[in-house]
């Protein structure tokens, strides 16, 4: 917390002199603090050449990935009922009428018994990418018989910290109250995401466990239901201080400014409440000496050995063994970011089956139905995700 400010008594923009917001969305009790304490410091030197390439290449690499997932969604085996899948589309989990508070359930076509339940949070630095843009999740995981909740949230650099883990936690109490009408059990809920998806995942599980002092943190840990597995994917666990990532290893100019954009974007100028950056630092929470109000669940982590962000993971392995809770970690020789979703890659398909083991492992977790050649197999080429 050395980085925060002091008490400024700044509010979110549009939300008045500040308080809290009470009231009900999809039989799902919300609460919205809208006041903020304090201020994350803003970077005070003026790089207005830096920020406007910073913005030119996270926006023209958005829009290559998502011209890249459109046209794999044109080939016929991206199409759900070649592999047995129903999809739900824009289903709205708050009642804003934004595009950003809307999920996708993908699920078996045959459905029978109560399904776990994937939970999943996109990536993109938190300024980029949607559900949308990570279909072929939808496609991997309810075609192993998992019912998956695809969720958007609000980006940066527009909606800064806590927006989109606000978000993604309203979603996950949509699902916990929801997620039986479209045949998922809510006491078979995994948590993962990749990326900034990865952060927010392990965010979510760590509210379900932590009894927080932030206001819109409170209604996930009320829901009383802490998932059955977090799976964090090549995640930036620790948003702030990024350089870190340059002290430790040397890299490219391009690649330290994409990492550092998540920081600037994310948490520069954001309002702070009395939590602090914790949630958007979930991996210095768990390796501080705090004591949850319930037992974390098992982790699942893996990470290319090529991945820029590689550190975070180990250091999560370390934190969660000196906390006792059960983890596997999986570093795969030579895998760049976001590895696994490129399923032409051996690599990712190794990586897709060992998730599927972790999860039929899982106590807890009933096993939903098995194919009988490995869904990995049955993507061609140039079906990717971002």
């Amino acid at each position: 917390m050395g980085r925060v400010q002091e008490e400024v008594g700044q509010t979110q923009s549009g939300t008045g002199s500040g308080g809290v917001r009470r009231g009900t969305e999809g039989g799902v009790a919300m609460v919205e603090d809208t006041t903020a304490y304090r201020s994350y410091p803003a970077d005070r030197r003026k790089r207005p050449i830096r920020t406007l390439r910073k913005s030119a290449q996270g926006w023209a690499g958005g829009r290559l990935i998502r011209a890249a997932s459109s046209l794999g969604r044109l080939h016929p085996l991206a199409e759900p009922h070649k592999h047995d899948v129903q999809v739900e589309r824009d289903i709205a989990y708050r009642a804003s009428g934004s595009d950003a508070h809307l999920l996708d359930i993908y699920r078996p076509a045959d459905m029978g018994i109560p399904r776990p339940v994937i939970f999943y949070v996109h990536g993109g630095a938190f300024q980029i990418l949607s559900k949308d843009t990570h279909w072929m999740m939808g496609l991997m995981f309810a075609s192993r018989g998992y019912v998956m909740a695809s969720v958007n949230y609000r980006l940066a650099p527009t909606h800064k910290f806590p927006a989109a883990i606000h978000d993604v936690g309203a979603a996950y109490n949509w699902v916990v109250a929801n997620i039986e009408r479209f045949g998922g059990d809510p006491g078979q809920i995994i948590v993962t995401g990749e990326s900034a998806g990865a952060n927010l995942a392990m965010s979510t599980t760590l509210m379900t466990c932590f009894e927080r002092p932030e206001v819109w943190a409170k209604p996930v840990f009320e829901t009383g239901v802490v998932p059955r597995a977090c799976i964090p994917a090549c995640g930036i666990l620790q948003v702030s201080d990024t350089h870190r990532y340059r002290r430790r290893k040397k890299m490219s100019r391009f690649v330290y400014e994409q990492i550092e954009s998540c920081e600037t974007g994310y948490l520069e100028g954001a309002p702070l409440d009395i939590g602090g950056t914790e949630l958007a630092d979930p991996l210095l929470l768990v390796e501080s000496g705090a004591e949850p109000a319930r037992r974390l669940p098992p982790f699942f982590t893996f990470v290319g050995t090529k991945d820029p962000l590689l550190d975070d993971t180990r250091r999560l392995e370390r934190a969660l063994q000196a906390r006792g809770v059960p983890v596997e970690a999986r570093y795969y020789p030579g895998g760049a970011h976001a590895f696994h979703a490129v399923p032409v890659l051996k690599t990712a398909r190794q990586c897709w089956e060992d998730t599927f083991s972790f999860l039929e492992r899982l106590e807890g977790v009933s096993v939903p139905f098995q194919r009988s050649a490995s869904s990995t197999e049955q993507f061609p080429r140039d079906v990717r995700a971002s």
